[in-house]
Parts: C-alpha cells; structure tokens; sequence
C-alpha cells in the first residue's frame, strides 16, 4: 500500500480524503467529477448564547455540515462534545455520504456538532440549548424532512431528538411531516423499535457477513463462524454495548472492554451486564472479580483477540500503537478510529479490517426506516400483522389435517405469532447488511483491490458519481 501523508494522523478529513483518492485510482472515473464530491457543499458555522441556570450567557459555538446534496434530504448526527471542531463535522458529514451509499440509502450526508461537555450542564442548559441550535437551523433551512434531517451522535439521544422535533413544529416547518425533520426519536414519539441498538447491531450482522465467507474468514486468519471468537469491545455507549451483548448472543466471548476511566481483561470471558451493574454501583471498573484492571483504557487495543471493535472515538488506532495490536480482524464500530498510517501498518500485518463505511452503518440503515414511517403515517405492521397471523393459522391447520398429528400448543403460538415492527426492522437491516457486502465484495474482486476499505471507497464513489452525472449536478 502507498505511504499516507503525514497529515493523515491529525486530521480526520485529511484522511477520508486521502482514502477517497486511493479508491479513485481504481474507479475511472473523471477527475474533476472526484475533487467535486470530494468538496463539502454547505458548512454552517454559527455562535449564539443561551442563559445558564445562575443567569449568566455563555456564548456556543455549533455547526451543520452538509457534504453532498446529490440525494435530498441529507442525514447525519449531531454530537455534542466538547471537541467539536468545524474540520470534524465536516469529515463526518463526508463518512456519511459514502456509507449511505455503501448501503444504498438514499440520502447525502450531514453532520452536526456543539462544542459543549453534556456533562458538566444542567438538562435545562442542555434543553435550551438544543431548542436554539434547532431554531439556527430552521432560519436557514438547514433542517426539514425533505431538506436535512438530524439524529442521535456522541453525546446526544431521544432527549434531544425529541426537542428538535418539538422546537422545529412550533417555529412553522412542515407541519404534516414534522415529525419526520428528526430520527432516533423515543418510540412514543413515533420512532422506530430497534433503533439504539442498529449501529452495535450492524457491526455484529457485518462480522457475521465475513466471517460466514470461509475464504474470507481464512483471509483473516480465523475459522470460519462469530460463535466462540474472542472479542474485545472498545467502548461500552450506544454502539459498543450493544455490539458485545449481540456478539455474545451469538456465542462469542467477551474477553476485554474498555470506558473512559479504565478497561477489564478477562481471557475466560466477561459478562456485560455484570460489569455495567458493578460500574453503576461503584462508579468504576475497579474491584471488578474475575477480570485484570487495565488502568489505561487504550490499552484494550492491544489485548491478543481474534476481534476488536472499535466504538469510540476516531483515530483511536495510530501509527503509534498499530504494531501491537493483536486482533486478526478490526471492525470499525466508530467512525474513523483507524487511521490511514495505521491502516497500512494493519494491512502489512496481515490484520483484516471491516470498514466503518460499511460496518457501522445500520444506525442510518434504521433511521432511514424511521424516516419513512414518518412519511407515511403508518407503522411498518400495522397493515399486515392480522393477515400473517391468520395466513400462518391456515398453514397450520392445513398441515395438521393432512398429517393427522396435532401441534404442541407451545409450538403452535410460536409458529404463527405475527411479527412486530421490530421483527420487520431487524430483519430488514440484516437484509441490507447481507446484501451491502455481497455487492463490497464483489466489487473487491472484480478490481483485484487490495482490501476492503478500497472496495467500499471505489464503490461509493462509482454509486454518488453516477448519481452526481444522471442529475446533471456534473455536466
């Protein structure tokens, strides 16, 4: 692999834009079409005051980038944190108009950023301080169901979502689809089941997908199969706690996590429910049973596993602590927390990396269901939940008239329980998983491209410039 230019460890978008230029290589495709998709179309940077608890201003800076209009509305988080930079958003808002398109959503991608510590305010601050953000965005049309739409990030979840919805129906927006200016919205309030867990969730679907490939789990250096892989979770938020726990319900071993104050190693495996009920009560990992207290919680990467999954913040794996990480396979529950120097260095050491434009996509995969349940004012069941029931029944009876046996009244409740919204929604984003790597690798092996990442880059590239040209967006 070529040598990444040093900028690459500094700055995110350096380097989504570094990854993009190696992928263009093998693309064909124009290169001014290339340097246009490239380009962030629209950056919003804005600074207004919200009133403390105590009376007092404090100036917020935010921001909302969005990166490519050649789909509408365009999509993306908003996090708040107080790392926030313009250069972030920007990146992010970039990561996400290439993994839409990796998954075939049709949205271009945003990103929203506070610079704030959702910690160390009030949720009265916090409240306040949405309900401004969101009214900034309504001024400039830079939210709206068929314009923007905004979701959960670091930092950020239901809450939030909920007083974006509410701020921007009383300030006049589209009122018949309001509720679809914002995803990741509570279920009472017309979100969608599944949607926390989608992001851990796709990650896990994305394992099973490579892994299940035996010449691809080979490639890694494992046996095919999830069931008793060792796995290290870097991470337990939205994402990276539901990643372990779906993990484990498919048999494998959690074997070292990590949070913001310290990690756990246990080479016989965790249980972690156990650890979040100790962490609550103590207020720590320390004094933990069973497992070594890593007082580093980086040091969670270097753990020897067959999986590690990143679910933190970017640019966690460097050029620095690439040559000992252990793990055979890396799977990208964050955004961007490989960077390219480490990239080539996993690459030369044989380690296998799923791509977070892939891997950690689900969580835009379910907003995007929830987006057209908004849309349509009807849940996905609701049209067919009695008709499969009762279709399910005839089936049943038929069988049982046929064969002259009668169904264990357990086994006959189970047969014929129709599905839920959930059912749909997480059979769907496995849908959309199986289907997104078949077409990665695919595309992988009709370029002879040297790893997935570049298979994903050259394939979202090829889907947003064939999309940028059928518009005329490009002459």
């Amino acid at each position: 692999m070529p040598d990444p230019s040093p900028a690459s460890e500094t700055s995110l978008l350096a380097g989504v834009n570094q990854r993009l230029e190696r992928a263009a290589a093998h693309t064909g495709l124009p290169r001014d079409l290339v340097q246009q998709m490239q380009a962030c179309n629209a950056v919003y940077r804005m600074r207004f005051p919200v009133r403390r608890d105590d009376g007092t201003i404090e100036t917020v800076e935010a921001y909302r980038a969005e990166h490519s209009h050649h789909r509408l509305p365009t999509k993306g988080g908003i996090r708040y944190s107080a790392q926030v930079s313009q250069d972030e958003v920007m990146a992010l808002a970039s990561l996400m108009t290439w993994k839409c398109a990796v998954v075939n959503v049709p949205f271009g991608g945003a990103k929203g950023g506070v610079r704030i510590d959702p910690r160390s305010v009030s949720e009265g601050f916090l409240e306040r301080l949405t309900r401004r953000f969101t009214s900034e965005l309504v001024q400039k049309r830079f939210i709206g169901p068929d314009v923007d739409v905004p979701a959960p990030d670091v930092g950020t979840g239901e809450r939030e979502m909920g007083w974006i919805h509410d701020t921007y129906r009383q300030l006049g927006g589209d009122q018949l689809n309001a509720l679809a200016c914002v995803t990741g919205k509570s279920v009472s309030m017309h979100g969608i089941p599944g949607r926390a867990e989608a992001t851990g969730l796709g990650v896990v679907l994305a394992l099973e997908q490579l892994l299940g490939a035996p010449e691809d789990a080979r490639a890694a250096g494992l046996e095919p199969g999830l069931a008793g892989k060792r796995i290290v979770v870097q991470g337990l938020g939205k994402v990276g706690l539901h990643a372990a726990r779906e993990a484990v319900a498919r048999g494998a071993v959690l074997v070292g996590v990590a949070v913001s104050d310290g990690a756990l190693h246990a080479p016989d495996g965790l249980d972690v429910e156990a650890v979040l009920r100790h962490r609550a009560g103590s207020g720590s990992l320390a004094g933990f049973a069973g497992a070594d207290l890593l007082r580093i919680p980086e040091a969670v990467l270097e753990l020897d596993c067959d999986v590690l999954i990143p679910c933190a913040l970017e640019n966690a794996i460097s050029a620095e602590n690439a040559p000992r990480v252990r793990a055979r396979l890396i799977a990208e529950g964050a955004n961007g927390p490989v960077t390219p120097d480490a990239d080539a260095i996993l690459h030369d050491a044989g380690r296998g990396v799923l791509p977070d434009i892939y891997a950690n996509a689900g969580g835009v995969v379910v907003s995007y269901f929830e987006w057209v349940k908004n849309l349509s004012h009807i849940s996905f069941e609701r049209l067919t939940r009695r008709y499969q029931q009762m279709a399910s029944e005839r089936l049943v009876d038929v069988l049982q008239r046929l064969s002259g046996a009668e169904a264990d009244p357990a086994d006959l409740a189970l047969v014929c329980r129709p599905p839920d919204e959930i059912d749909f929604v997480r059979t769907a984003l496995e849908n959309t998983m199986t289907r997104s790597y078949e077409k990665l690798r695919e595309r992988q092996r009709r370029g002879d491209l040297p790893d997935l990442r570049t298979a994903a880059y050259a394939l979202a590239l090829e889907q947003v410039g064939h999309a940028y040209q059928e518009a005329g967006i490009f002459p």
